[in-house]
């Protein structure tokens, strides 16, 4: 029941902080694409399109903890856990969208460059950079815990550094009159984008495909489960991910005594638990069928 409880109320301040994330975000996504038109700005233009992504991220994200708070059916008997890997595969898909838009606009401004007033580009992206380290600051109690926080933790950190290079830009077009700089940043911030993204759209994929999650090393799992006193052999090994924050195994044991299966089963839980994995159904079997005789 306390581990119940703690769920629960990990879940409520995880959807709080992505609630207050999103609000800051839409407030001042929206700021900065109206003063990157009013300024003719491509560095604020591409920015606010980044932060509105992640508006998207943030908002999917917020889905998928509310989707995993849901009981299992009889239809769905894990729940709804998986919607948090799927929705942190499209949370990538839509990052890795928005580089084309903001590459084609970039070497639009290359081809055609227009006049931009630095310091109003300096001075809204400054704004950018305390709201993107608040958004930041909010998620980061989490973000070790769950694929889809972490990702939008790393984005939110990566915004306030792209930031940073729009408020450098601005003062250096307000200093040098270099317009080139602009689109330069535009494609900064793509390029930003790709890494920052790359990462969870491979290991989004993965766990879709219920491939090993990267936190895994199947060698020691299998290493720890052939060290239980009274385990001969493992074998039939499967891991995946139920979600981003809960791993699940299955596994065939070989034992000497089938009468110790209880004690063996437990050992190898309170072990796989100690790896990261807190779902696991084993089968305990021998070589011969044994009779347990013991009490």
């Amino acid at each position: 029941m306390a581990h119940h409880n703690h769920t629960h109320e990990h879940i409520g301040n995880v959807g709080r902080a992505l609630i207050t994330g999103i609000a800051i975000n839409v407030v001042y996504a929206a700021t900065e694409f109206c003063v990157g038109i009013w300024q003719g700005s491509m560095g604020l233009i591409a920015d606010a399109g980044h932060n509105m992504s992640d508006v998207a991220g943030l908002l999917l994200a917020l889905i998928a903890v509310k989707l995993s708070a849901k009981q299992a059916s009889r239809q769905y008997t894990f729940g709804y856990r998986k919607a948090s890997i799927l929705i942190s595969l499209v949370n990538a898909v839509i990052l890795l969208a928005a580089v084309v838009g903001i590459v084609w606009e970039s070497i639009e401004r290359f081809l055609h460059p227009s006049p931009v007033m630095g310091w109003s580009v300096a001075i809204t992206a400054a704004i950018g950079v305390a709201v993107n380290f608040a958004a930041a600051w909010l998620l980061m109690r989490d973000k070790e815990r769950d694929l889809n926080i972490r990702g939008a933790y790393l984005h939110m950190m990566l915004d306030a550094l792209v930031s940073i290079g729009v408020v450098v830009s601005g003062i250096t077009i307000s200093l040098t009159g270099w317009n080139i700089i602009d689109p330069i940043i535009g494609l900064i911030v793509a390029a930003v984008i790709v890494y920052s993204s790359w990462h969870l759209l491979t290991e989004s994929l993965r766990l879709a495909m219920d491939g090993v999650p990267s936190g895994i090393d199947m060698r020691r799992v299998e290493a720890a489960l052939g060290s239980i006193d009274g385990v001969k052999d493992v074998h039939h090994i499967h891991v995946w991910a139920i979600s981003t924050t809960q791993n699940a195994l299955t596994a065939h044991l070989l034992v000497n005594d089938i009468c110790r299966a209880e004690q063996i089963s437990a050992r190898a839980k309170e072990l796989l638990r100690s790896l990261g994995i807190d779902h696991s159904t084993l089968e305990i079997e021998t070589s011969h069928h044994a009779e347990c005789h013991c009490r």
